[in-house]
């Protein structure tokens, strides 16, 4: 081989040539996405955590001729082995679970009412999915595919990896963005919901205080519902053990090790691992699709109906009970643990300054968590 040779040769394996080639502009324009996703997390504070080792395993995924997110490259093994398993948004779910105080949800049980109805979003969104497939040639989203995307409007990203991992996981890359991304954009996209579904005088209720919750209750309460799911949805056990029982390490007070390493260590170490996986997924052409944009738009409209749902529902209830409730804690019905609480509160504090409403909105957001694990395990029970 003489020297040209060599230097052609050499230029072929370079990732100039690989963007260069027929497909490259793909990986290019992913780069990007990867690239906007730090910026995002880095400069506006959205969902960093998850949003950097997202983006940088969507750059690492793209990189020509690497391999690093195919068979045998090290993003391929961590996919495999925490996601593929279902692992990685068990382990979350711990973390998640020891993290979680329970109690202004064991103080006023009716707010759990306002979770469930911010589940809406996710079965109005499979109904778009398939409406979607039947109407547009390109799209083709079967049963399992819908069940996915629709999980998106529960605003709670491990349970939607959970879900896609199981039903589709060609899609878990698209999803997994999606979901994330409106996690983090919770202050943007509800405020305005918020205030189109109530008056100024509605968001300017406020609420009793709530009553102290004694420490039996919040060991108690995560083992009743471990029994009521055993009992009427195992397949969200899952889920729902392990949010438990993380939470049970947390109020029992006898293992605090074992809680401070769930809420730290533990969930520090798969929150990097999920990223990296989930960004994996992130190829060119997986992502660069019409199906992907398709995803990205029920995504949004998942979320929205699941804020309204929340919002109306807490509307009706003060027709129906005594205790008025601000219809703003009903958007913290999806569970994006704190932040759709603190815009609730943020929103409140605008109509009334000496309305905080925090706690009172912590109740829907944790019983939002359980109603997307719930939802999770239903729709896994209908379509697997």
């Amino acid at each position: 081989m003489n020297i040209i040779e060599s230097f052609k040769s050499l230029w072929t394996e370079t990732g100039l040539a690989g963007f260069l080639a027929a497909g490259g502009w793909g990986n290019l324009v992913m780069i990007f996405v990867g690239l906007v996703l730090i910026w995002l997390a880095i400069k506006k504070g959205f969902e960093p955590l998850l949003l950097i080792p997202i983006g940088f395993g969507g750059i690492l995924a793209n990189i020509p001729f690497a391999g690093i997110a195919h068979e045998g490259g090290f993003l391929y093994i961590i996919y495999h082995m925490g996601i593929a398993s279902g692992l990685f948004p068990l382990l979350i779910f711990l973390g998640v679970g020891a993290m979680t105080d329970f109690g202004p949800l064991i103080a006023n049980p009716k707010t759990a009412l306002l979770g469930a109805a911010a589940q809406l979003g996710i079965f109005a969104t499979l109904i778009g999915a398939l409406l979607l497939s039947k109407y547009v040639p390109a799209i083709g989203f079967d049963i399992k595919d819908a069940a996915s995307i629709g999980i998106i409007g529960g605003a709670d990203g491990p349970t939607a990896i959970f879900l896609a991992s199981k039903l589709s996981p060609d899609l878990l890359g698209s999803i997994a963005v999606a979901a994330y991304s409106y996690m983090a954009l919770v202050p943007i996209i509800q405020p305005p919901i918020m205030r189109l579904l109530t008056t100024p005088e509605e968001r300017a209720i406020e609420m009793k205080q709530l009553r102290h919750v004694s420490k039996a209750e919040k060991i108690v309460f995560p083992i009743m519902v471990l029994v009521l799911c055993i009992l009427l949805l195992p397949s969200a056990t899952p889920l729902i053990g392990m949010l438990m029982f993380g939470n049970l390490l947390k109020e029992c007070g006898v293992v605090d090790r074992l809680s401070n390493t769930a809420q730290n260590e533990l969930i520090n170490i798969v929150t990097i691992l999920l990223g990296l996986a989930v960004g994996s997924k992130l190829a060119a052409e997986k992502f660069l699709t019409l199906e992907t944009l398709g995803i990205v738009l029920l995504g949004l409209g998942a979320f929205c109906i699941g804020t309204a749902g929340g919002v109306l529902l807490a509307k009706l209830m003060n027709k129906l009970c005594k205790d008025q409730i601000n219809p703003l804690i009903g958007s913290a019905g999806v569970s994006a643990v704190p932040m759709a609480a603190r815009v609730s509160n943020k929103v409140g504090l605008e109509s009334n300054p000496h309305n905080f409403l925090l706690m009172h909105a912590m109740g829907p957001n944790v019983a939002g968590v359980l109603g997307s694990a719930v939802a999770a395990g239903v729709l896994l029970a209908l379509c697997r």
